[in-house]
């Protein structure tokens, strides 16, 4: 499997082939059909995101050391955003994902050309993904 480094290189190559930021995303968009979709009986307020515009659905599961995100959005531009973060983020261990630096973000320019509440929501994203990886870290522990 890909380190994490190797997924971001691979989503910058991806879109610095893309001039212009429509086709980014559109780009985008087209990544949302690869989500891993969460399960349609998790779509519910403890499973929801605090904090982005749209509704964002992520839930996580431990098995075997790693940890697997699945999601949703009712947005297709934030459906897009939380693909990539899922993509370069799940099946880690909760260490990867707590010290993963996500550069792709910037160098992609994705944070400088969203819209401030959408900046909002991909903060909040990445936090409750390091969030679930917090906590299964310290369940880990406590074994």
């Amino acid at each position: 499997m890909a380190t994490i480094q190797e997924v971001q290189e691979e989503i910058v190559n991806e879109f610095i082939v893309f001039n212009d930021w429509m086709d980014r995303y559109n780009h985008l968009i087209e990544i949302s059909d690869d989500l891993p979709l969460i399960d349609g009986k998790l779509k519910n307020n403890e499973y929801i995101i605090r904090g982005c515009q749209s509704k964002v659905w992520l839930n996580a599961e431990f098995n075997n050391g790693k940890i697997k995100f699945t999601a949703d959005s009712d947005a297709i531009i934030t459906k897009g955003i939380i693909a990539l973060l899922i993509r370069v983020l799940s099946d880690r261990t909760p260490n990867e994902i707590i010290d993963a630096e996500l550069e792709f973000i910037d160098r992609i320019g994705l944070r400088q050309n969203l819209s401030p509440t959408r900046a909002n929501g991909l903060l909040s994203m990445i936090k409750q993904v390091k969030l679930y990886a917090i906590a299964y870290d310290a369940r880990e522990k406590k074994k």
